[in-house]
């Protein structure tokens, strides 16, 4: 359903607020947020935060995929309290886990597996910016066991020159804005080339005028038409997957 939808219906995301969840990885305590799905389930989503950590943006999305009927669980990479608000404290804390990929891998998967302490069962794991990239470090890596897809939302789509993408990889959507200075279209196209040749099925949409960030409530950023047509796809993504 689009956004739009939602608020014409005056429908309060607060009033279908999830609960913060306490979760560790290697002794590093986490906070996640999970909200189980509305009604009968029809899956789960894991959900991997932008660059400055899961804040109200990635629970009010955990909101919306639960009203949709999904049991959704946004994951902490970052560490319980570690919310950094200066750019560059931001860019501290991702570049610390593109330094350490194993790391980064490691908590992906401890709040997959949380999340299946809750509930989950076979998954797809979504990310905006930051998180889109590492949704994609943990599709190249093999180790989605029980993933049943993945998705990115204007997310960095490099391929670090020592991965590739396995040929057993699930279905991946890209939704990216056509007016992104920081991700060029070159690394779309790379990347659509990537997945051709590893025989991995995959769904490529580009908005025309959105840039970095079009999905980002309340910014300069936002596009509105962007960002509903990337979560109609994303809806039908979810539907033909789970």
């Amino acid at each position: 359903m689009k956004l739009l939808g939602w608020l014409a219906m005056g429908l309060s995301f607060n009033a279908m607020a999830g609960e913060v969840v306490d979760y560790t990885s290697n002794g590093m305590a986490l906070e996640g947020y999970y909200a189980p799905a509305q009604g009968q389930a029809k899956g789960s989503v894991i959900l991997i935060h932008d660059w400055d950590g899961l804040t109200e943006y990635e629970e009010r999305r955990v909101d919306m995929l639960s009203s949709m009927g999904y049991n959704a669980f946004a994951v902490d990479l970052y560490g319980k309290g570690n919310r950094p608000v200066e750019t560059n404290a931001k860019k501290e804390e991702t570049g610390k886990l593109y330094n350490d990929r194993e790391k980064m891998r490691t908590l992906i998967l401890a709040g997959i597996d949380k999340a299946r302490e809750l509930g989950a069962q076979d998954v797809v794991v979504a990310g905006y910016c930051f998180g889109g990239a590492a949704v994609l470090e943990l599709a190249r890596s093999g180790q989605g066991k029980g993933v049943n897809g993945y998705a990115t939302f204007h997310g960095g789509l490099k391929t670090p020159a020592d991965q590739s993408y396995p040929e057993n990889t699930a279905p991946i959507f890209i939704a990216h804005g056509g007016a992104d200075t920081g991700i060029p279209m070159t690394d779309v196209a790379d990347l659509s080339v990537q997945l051709e040749n590893a025989k991995v099925p995959y769904l490529i949409e580009v908005y025309s005028g959105a840039p970095h960030a079009f999905t980002v409530f309340d910014s300069p950023r936002y596009r509105e038409t962007a960002d509903n047509r990337s979560w109609e796809t994303f809806t039908t993504f979810l539907g033909e997957n789970l």
